[in-house]
């Protein structure tokens, strides 16, 4: 079940047991970062895309700079939901996310999604 763009963000959206993000760490099938984030992604057998985040006390010191990164990461990740859907994504943060402003980040993560899902399309073609 996907919700609108502007709901809320779902338990069925969410990567919520150890052992989900094991897996995405241990074999993603896709891979895309910079300075700011890393994504990782692998493809599922579900309706809809699901989010995991690891934010690391050691990239992002303070607590408001993690919570905004979780928040506006979440953010993005619903509005491009159509173009990520089947899959399951980890975003790791770095510490050149504490530098940007809340439109950056978004722009970022926007560009990033789209190469993600191009990344992913490829590899279900071979």
């Amino acid at each position: 079940m996907l919700t609108r763009p502007t709901g809320r963000f779902a338990r069925q959206q969410r990567l919520t047991q150890a052992s989900e993000f094991k897996d995405v760490f241990a074999k993603p099938c896709v891979k895309q970062g910079d300075a700011n984030m890393l994504l990782l992604g692998k493809i599922n057998n579900k309706n809809t895309a699901r989010l995991g985040l690891a934010v690391a006390k050691k990239q992002l010191k303070l607590a408001v700079s993690r919570n905004r990164f979780k928040r506006l990461t979440r953010e993005s990740f619903r509005h491009h939901l159509d173009i990520i859907k089947n899959l399951d994504i980890v975003v790791v943060a770095r510490s050149g996310a504490k530098e940007k402003t809340n439109k950056e980040l978004l722009d970022i993560l926007s560009k990033n999604w789209h190469i993600l899902r191009k990344k992913c399309e490829k590899l279900s073609q071979v």
